[in-house]
């Protein structure tokens, strides 16, 4: 019951993060601007749920590395996106599974089971030929950054294998890095009317902030690889 509960959660986290592309395109702000604003939205939405789950606070450096991963991920999607195409910026993310495979047996000795490896392959193919006009018919730099922050997505589903490991707190202290990094730039910002404060509001109240909390406790019940495969419905979407 508990992995099929953290399957649906993980699902709502990949159809809430889905709009991401398409909200990110409509604001005129610098990516790191816009990172920013939604990471700061987020944040407060994520202490309300720690408080509300009576979610003690923990810091150490299972948690570090959690939140160097999702800051990684929420920073250099953003930047991706704006230097690419939507659809390059998701796919290159989505890379994920494969360094989620990559790591679990390099650094914990796990090694994948043959499912896995096959899942991976027909999602990735999958969302591969969705995608395949689009591709080439980006910046080189932008896919690079996308490629990034796939990598650095995988590390958020595997830091709950280090002692300590938190994904609320690591991803609270990862949005809060993306925020602190971003702020110098949006504090520059001249353009606030109410269609660039609407999508940006949208991307920290939805995009970003309620699905994390779906997110974080759903990767609670199931394995990174499970997780990360069924968050493959997000690239589609």
């Amino acid at each position: 019951m508990n992995s099929k509960k953290g399957l649906l959660l993980v699902f709502a986290s990949a159809v809430l993060l889905s709009i991401g592309g398409l909200c990110v395109k409509k604001i005129p702000w610098n990516p790191l601007s816009i990172n920013a604003f939604r990471s700061i939205l987020s944040v407060g939405i994520l202490l309300v749920f720690a408080k509300l789950s009576h979610h003690p606070f923990r810091w150490n450096a299972g948690v570090l590395v959690g939140a160097l991963g999702v800051c990684g991920a929420t920073v250099l999607y953003t930047v991706a996106t704006k230097l690419t195409t939507a659809g390059n910026a998701v796919l290159l993310q989505f890379t994920a599974p494969i360094f989620v495979i990559l790591f679990s047996w390099a650094l914990f000795h796990e090694r994948p089971q043959r499912r896995d490896v096959v899942a991976s392959v027909f999602i990735l193919g999958g969302i591969f030929c969705f995608f395949l006009d689009s591709l080439g018919s980006g910046r080189f730099a932008g896919d690079v950054i996308g490629v990034l922050s796939g990598l650095c997505y995988a590390w958020f589903f595997l830091h709950k294998k280090l002692p300590g490991g938190d994904p609320v707190w690591a991803t609270v202290l990862g949005q809060g890095m993306g925020a602190l990094i971003g702020l110098p730039f949006l504090v520059q910002e001249t353009q606030f009317d109410g269609t660039t404060l609407f999508y940006a509001v949208i991307l920290g109240v939805f995009q970003l902030g309620l699905a994390y909390v779906c997110l974080t406790a759903g990767i609670q019940y199931v394995k990174p690889i499970t997780a990360v495969l069924a968050s493959g419905i997000q690239p589609v979407l």
